[in-house]
């Protein structure tokens, strides 16, 4: 049943996705990249099919509500200042907002506004810890660190895989779930 309703949705979703390239392509092919992963994590947690679709698809537009973050800010070359990044932080609730508007979307819309919170609780918009965060929103905070960490930004370069996969380590049970990030660390060469 699920499976037939997202697929429904195929074309809003590459609607959304051609209108985030369209204002910054970086955010639409890290949106790939990241959907890649966590298609790849969800198989490694061998998740129900509805499931792993649903957190596919919510990865895809996990950074939907960046359309709403004034272009001074999105496209900025450096570092953000407190105040942008007050305005960037946005872009989960903004997210919710947006989808949560469309019947049947509830579930990826939670998903989505969630993505940034954190294991020990330190994460945003409302500051979940633990289980509390959607299994989805675990696994897509994950894998966009991970994208993060492997791309080259205009303030910074890349990291090494070497260095993504200490990171990844040192912020297990702080950052990510640590059994997500224990299944990750122990499939690494297949990620790779």
């Amino acid at each position: 049943m699920m499976q037939n309703a997202l697929l429904g949705y195929q074309d809003l979703i590459e609607t959304i996705m051609a209108t985030l390239d369209a204002r910054d392509s970086y955010t639409a092919s890290h949106s790939e990249r990241v959907s890649d992963t966590t298609e790849w994590i969800c198989e490694m947690l061998h998740l129900p099919k509805n499931t792993s679709e649903m957190i596919h698809i919510a990865a895809h537009v996990h950074d939907i509500g960046k359309i709403g973050v004034p272009d001074h800010v999105l496209l900025k070359s450096s570092t953000l200042t407190d105040l942008e990044w007050h305005l960037m932080k946005k872009h989960s609730e903004t997210g919710y907002q947006i989808l949560s508007k469309v019947a049947g979307l509830d579930k990826i819309a939670l998903i989505v506004r969630h993505h940034h919170e954190r294991w020990d609780g330190k994460g945003y918009p409302l500051g979940l810890a633990g289980k509390d965060i959607p299994i989805g929103s675990r696994i897509i905070a994950l894998a966009d660190s991970i994208d993060a960490m492997l791309s080259d930004r205009n303030y910074r370069e890349a990291m090494s895989l070497t260095q993504c996969k200490s990171e990844i380590e040192r912020n297990s049970g702080v950052m990510f779930d640590p059994v997500i990030t224990r299944i990750l660390l122990d499939n690494w060469p297949g990620f790779v």
